[in-house]
């Protein structure tokens, strides 16, 4: 017997052509990417949750006589 959870979250079209099954997965790279774009900030602490530039050890902090280069 099924339960709910069984069925699936997306039903997919299985009859696209070959153009539109293209088009269909950049949109989905697309709004990906712009998921990502917009939600960097959340997404770097959620994954890097001890990535603060106050605990990394950045060495003495340049002088104003040393060259920039």
């Amino acid at each position: 017997m099924m339960q709910p959870n069984d069925l699936p979250l997306l039903c997919l079209p299985v009859d696209l052509s070959d153009d539109a099954a293209v088009k269909l997965v950049e949109f989905l790279h697309e709004l990906t990417d712009a998921m990502e774009r917009h939600y960097c900030a959340q997404l770097r602490r959620y994954y890097h949750p001890n990535d603060d530039l106050s605990q990394r050890d950045l060495g003495p902090a340049p002088t104003a006589t040393d060259p920039p280069f």
